[in-house]
């Protein structure tokens, strides 16, 4: 493993819908780390069940996971209420888990040459995939907020959708991922506590940045 002095690592874990993907995004643009939104492989993985049924199974998804390029993770197929809701199921399969955390790990620890490090965002990221991060935020918003913001969202793809049905998803997802056996969605002691309710995107990135420039310029 590089020295951390040139091997950053973030790790973020947050509700559905907090905003920390975009942050993530931004954090690693600026620091040139290598991005993963760990919840669009779940999201991946639970896209292929519903449209392959037949095929699905533990070593056809094994195989999807081994060849997975990230880029292939920015689909907007993946965003659908639906995905989400089956993203969340997935999550609390053991041997599913294993096969993802593998990816995650090799991701965090071992990016390629070209980044200064890795910033991971997810559910677990904070104290099962990287629980020595130099850098650990828990992103939140409003329950509200964050079923606007996904709502905004959907419609922006066109997706024929209320508010109310994306506000009922939110809380379901919410409810799945704290309450989860496997890796529940939880504030380590040492993440720094983030609200993104009444913060721009942009206001939320500096108040990152300077956490992480004063750590890394000392």
């Amino acid at each position: 493993m590089k020295n951390k002095k040139t091997n950053i690592k973030v790790a973020i874990d947050s509700p559905a819908a907090a905003g920390a993907g975009t942050l993530a995004k931004s954090i690693s643009k600026h620091y040139n780390l290598l991005h993963l939104d760990t919840g669009k492989i779940y999201r991946m993985i639970a896209y292929i069940k519903i449209n392959q049924k037949k095929k699905f199974n533990t070593n056809f998804i094994k195989k999807e996971i081994k060849k997975l390029n990230i880029k292939k993770l920015q689909s907007n197929k993946l965003l659908s209420d639906e995905v989400g809701t089956e993203a969340s199921l997935i999550a609390k399969n053991k041997s599913l888990r294993k096969l993802v955390h593998s990816f995650q790990i090799n991701c965090a620890y071992n990016p390629p040459k070209k980044f200064n490090g890795s910033c991971l965002d997810g559910r677990d990221i904070t104290y099962k995939i990287v629980p020595d991060a130099d850098f650990k935020f828990f992103i939140t918003a409003n329950v509200k907020i964050r079923a606007r913001r996904r709502f905004n969202e959907l419609k922006k793809i066109k997706k024929r959708i209320s508010f109310a049905e994306v506000l009922k998803s939110i809380k379901k997802r919410d409810k799945s991922d704290y309450n989860r056996s496997i890796s529940p969605l939880k504030k380590t002691k040492d993440s720094v506590l983030i609200n993104t309710s009444n913060l721009s995107k942009r206001a939320c990135f500096l108040k990152i940045k300077k956490i992480i420039d004063k750590k890394i310029n000392n």
